[in-house]
């Protein structure tokens, strides 16, 4: 029987007593043995580590015996075997647990997580969150802006880049973009911790870092304005203003002669271009042109 015809055997469980004996004497063997051996420990289980395949590796790094060279159907066999073994894991505990929402540049989405609290993604943002044991484990990894209307429950926990915001049950909005992080409380208590700024918010309170600066300021409004598509800012550096204007109508802004850290105080409306660019614009004594669908150029007054 040549070596084909042996590994097909093999692969159906159907070696007799002389053939194993063979088998066992083939320089792949130990090989193909410990990757199947290993393979029927990998089933659907609440209490898979995600580390078991890495430990799986290290095993049988330190366990194998050195084999010269990969060729031919041994070697084919071998690379098959692990990616099935590696897909096999990531479909059975990846793809099942993780959950991911994501919006593009001008998109907003709603959608609720299992304990029914409710999420509103801004653009050009995403969550993700493992839905296993999600009622003893309210965690999620936020990078962008959203709106949260948490039910009460076990604590829950926004992680950012920037900093993390812990709650029970409330309203709030998390907002981190690059050099910008910010937190506004609309209902309930909100702890926030970024580096070493920890701060608990009531309803009203505003927390933000901006450029490495914390401030702490007041809001007056029930709900962020972003959900009823209007962009607000209060004192905040032109080029922020404008790096929204770009998320919310995917467009690229480019500058003349203007001073980008100057503070703005004033919004924009997400349904007309034209007029979101008019409110931010004149106020600042700037101009703009639309030079394509995708380009629009403000310019600084002229000295």
């Amino acid at each position: 029987m040549d070596k084909e015809q042996l590994m097909g055997k093999w692969l159906k469980g159907e070696l007799n007593d002389s053939e194993k004996e063979i088998f066992s004497k083939l320089d792949d063997a130990q090989l193909n043995g410990y990757i199947i051996d290993n393979a029927q420990h990998f089933k659907a289980s609440h209490f898979f580590k995600l580390n078991d395949f890495d430990t799986f590796k290290r095993q049988y790094k330190s366990s194998k015996a050195p084999v010269e060279k990969l060729n031919g159907f041994s070697a084919l066999l071998k690379v098959a075997s692990v990616i099935v073994i590696s897909l096999g894991i990531y479909f059975t505990f990846f793809s099942n647990s993780l959950s991911h929402f994501e919006t593009l540049a001008g998109e907003k989405s709603a959608f609720e997580l299992p304990d029914h609290s409710k999420v509103e993604l801004n653009a050009l943002s995403s969550i993700e969150f493992n839905t296993k044991n999600w009622d003893d484990n309210r965690f999620l990894m936020l990078d962008g802006e959203a709106y949260f209307m948490v039910s009460k429950g076990k604590t829950f926990n926004v992680k950012t880049k920037s900093g993390t915001v812990t709650v029970v049950g409330t309203q709030f909005n998390v907002k981190q973009r690059d050099n910008f992080f910010e937190v506004k409380c609309f209902e309930g208590i909100v702890k926030v911790t970024s580096d070493t700024i920890t701060r608990k918010l009531l309803e009203g309170d505003v927390y933000q870092i901006l450029n490495g600066k914390f401030t702490q300021s007041k809001v007056l409004t029930s709900a962020p304005k972003w959900t009823d598509n209007r962009s607000e800012f209060e004192a905040i550096p032109i080029k922020e203003v404008l790096s929204e204007l770009e998320r919310q109508y995917n467009v690229q802004v480019t500058f003349k002669n203007i001073d980008t850290n100057r503070l703005f105080t004033g919004g924009f409306v997400h349904n007309n271009l034209e007029n979101a660019l008019i409110a931010i614009t004149q106020p600042m004594n700037m101009t703009y042109e639309l030079s394509s669908s995708k380009l629009v150029i403000i310019h600084g007054k002229e000295h």
